[in-house]
């Protein structure tokens, strides 16, 4: 399984240790990622490539969305191929 991970909200330390952290847990691998900050916004989008028969795309969901609401940050995750859709419209 591939996904689009974005995460969004004012910067604060240790953001993209937390969420890697988390997606380690999960046995995501982040395979491409890039984050900048824009007048002390923080922004960053990632691809994650995990075995959906050990992990499936539910529990990586529920898991970061548990982690936005310990963080105040906007963690959102979509399928790739839903992603890649999205983008040719």
């Amino acid at each position: 399984m591939k996904a689009v991970i974005t995460v969004i909200g004012h910067d604060q330390v240790g953001i993209v240790a937390k969420v890697s952290q988390r997606l380690a847990t999960l046995k995501v691998n982040i395979t491409d990622i890039s984050q900048t900050l824009m007048h002390g916004d923080f922004t960053m989008m990632l691809m994650g490539e995990w075995d959906d028969h050990e992990v499936s795309f539910d529990q990586v969901k529920t898991s970061l969305a548990d982690l936005a609401s310990e963080t105040g940050l906007s963690i959102n995750i979509q399928r790739q191929e839903l992603f890649d859709a999205i983008q040719k419209l």
